[in-house]
């Protein structure tokens, strides 16, 4: 009995896993970002045991979530959008150019949805805008708006991550690099990158004078977009398959735009930049080693 007691969490986890491949990409998709919300919804509640001046924390994890957003763009996007690019045949020698086209298309889709979301109405909650004002911290400066919030980029990133999600689902089995075990292995890094995530949202809003459940509350609800967004990204490739590559890269270039323009300038501003450069080469190892061992 002790025995198979002590074995059932690998049976569990191969039963999990053999239990997700029956069903289809989009079902897939929204387990597997189901699990991204709540880990964001679990970095959020370490609100409860923290300080808000407990920055090094902050920024240690926030360095942590770029390296592994990186490794993921990589593993779990780029080498599956370039082997379809290659694979079928139609570009020829100049394979990369999807890839290239719909990296630079999702970096760019990033920084324009940033120049217009402040004058679009993001973030109106009055207050959310009230707390995220009280804290100078969470301010950005910029020569041309001057300070500009920072919570409509973490929605926006939070979004394009569950995007991707769904992505790397609708893309399993398209190719011999596309598989299940790499889109689970990249809702996983995902999972892990957005639990420093929630606690980016959550710990600040502590600090600006929000009750600790009201914190945590906010630190969640931004990952709740993220099955919406992981349900369209695999509807839109499993029903448009030629866009794959695009696809994939597009998800890939906006998960890189955001770490190298809001996670990894966030984390040096406070004077914590070799710690949170050390976290990102640590989150990096971490992503590489769920892709590469367990894919």
């Amino acid at each position: 009995m002790w025995q198979d007691c002590k074995a059932s969490p690998v049976m569990t986890t191969s039963a999990v896993s053999s239990m997700l491949q029956g069903h289809s990409p989009v079902f897939q998709a929204l387990l597997g970002t189901f699990f991204t919300w709540g880990m964001t919804a679990a970095g959020a509640a370490l609100v409860f045991i923290f300080s808000s001046g407990q920055r090094r924390i902050l920024d240690g994890s926030l360095g942590f979530a770029a390296g592994v957003m990186l490794a993921a763009s990589y593993w779990s996007l780029l080498a599956p959008a370039v082997e379809m690019a290659t694979s079928s045949g139609g570009f020829g020698a100049f394979a990369f150019f999807p890839v290239a086209v719909g990296f630079t298309l999702g970096a760019a889709f990033v920084y324009l949805a940033d120049l217009l979301m402040p004058h679009l109405g993001a973030a109106e909650d009055p207050q959310t805008a009230l707390a995220l004002n009280f804290d100078s911290a969470l301010m950005k400066k910029s020569d041309a708006e001057g300070p500009r919030l920072l919570f409509p980029e973490s929605e926006l990133s939070i979004r394009i991550e569950g995007l991707a999600v769904g992505v790397g689902f609708g893309a399993v089995e398209k190719t011999a690099s596309a598989t299940f075990e790499s889109a689970r292995n990249l809702a996983i890094g995902i999972g892990i990158q957005n639990f420093p995530e929630g606690l980016a949202v959550s710990l600040p809003l502590r600090g600006a004078g929000f009750s600790t459940w009201r914190a945590f509350w906010y630190g969640q609800l931004s990952g709740m977009v993220e099955p919406l967004a992981g349900v369209f990204g695999a509807f839109a490739v499993v029903l448009a398959e030629p866009i794959l590559p695009y696809a994939l890269a597009f998800a890939a270039g906006a998960m890189v735009y955001v770490v190298m323009d809001d996670i990894i300038p966030e984390a040096q501003i406070s004077g914590n930049g070799k710690l949170a450069s050390w976290a990102s080469i640590l989150g990096f190892v971490v992503m590489m080693s769920l892709d590469v061992g367990l894919g």
